[in-house]
């Protein structure tokens, strides 16, 4: 019953979401260049997503935050639902570095590029280095946070390694790094599957990293610390609650 749910009602509503809300974005984009409009859509399409999915969203932590203040959110990444649970539940504007070849998918890849966020070539060293001083320079100049997902993609099993990028970042704007750990969304949208089950989700916002002052070449020692960071909110009871299995 849980699967016919999944793609008898959930994901034609999710395409469907997806495309007139994208078709929105970038006819808001012509009046409004800064991709606050953009990213206030996003957030709607997060929430709605998670509505017609019957994914409930449980956050703690976001006390740490100043809402004046601007971060680079770092998160764990498992599921596709787990961006559209960020947008909906993080009360900062925000932009992403996505892969590059999230450009070349309809709908999504225009929405990515109007709303400025930051494609990452992960295949060029060079290009992804570019990407990342581009984004800290965004930081400093328009006071803007950006989130990375610094195991590098989708990880099926646990936590991996994270890269040293987000470190870089903060390290180069002089902003904090905001952990991140989203517990849960894995086994109700597990990777290879289109099986969207129904449940609760905890996301939990660690204390933020000062990064003031800190020269380029601590990049490792911060990275080390972020990664035991989430891991240890990981570690916090999240199990999602499961409504149907089927």
């Amino acid at each position: 019953m849980s699967l016919l749910r999944s793609l008898l009602f959930s994901t034609p509503l999710i395409v469907i979401a997806t495309v007139v809300l994208d078709l929105l974005s970038m006819v808001l984009s012509f009046f409004d260049r800064s991709g606050n409009s953009s990213h206030q859509l996003a957030r709607l399409w997060g929430r709605i997503l998670l509505a017609v999915s019957f994914i409930r969203i449980r956050a703690e932590g976001l006390e740490h935050l100043d809402r004046s203040a601007n971060y680079v959110f770092v998160a764990n990444h498992s599921s596709y639902m787990d961006i559209p649970a960020i947008l909906a539940t993080l009360p900062h504007q925000f932009r992403f570095f996505a892969k590059k070849g999230l450009y070349r998918i309809p709908f999504l890849g225009w929405h990515l590029r109007w709303a400025g966020h930051l494609p990452v070539d992960r295949s060029n060293a060079r290009a992804s280095l570019k990407s990342m001083s581009e984004g800290a320079r965004i930081i400093s100049q328009r006071r803007m946070s950006v989130l990375l997902f610094p195991e590098g993609g989708r990880s099926p099993h646990g936590l991996r390694g994270f890269k040293e990028g987000a470190a870089y970042i903060a390290i180069k704007s002089g902003v904090p790094l905001a952990p991140i750990a989203i517990s849960g969304m894995r086994q109700l949208l597990p990777m290879g599957s289109i099986h969207i089950r129904s449940g609760r989700v905890t996301i939990r916002v660690g204390e933020p990293i000062v990064t003031a002052g800190l020269k380029l070449d601590a990049r490792m020692e911060i990275t080390r610390r972020l990664h035991d960071e989430v891991a240890r909110l990981l570690e916090d009871p999240g199990r999602p609650v499961l409504h149907s299995t089927s």
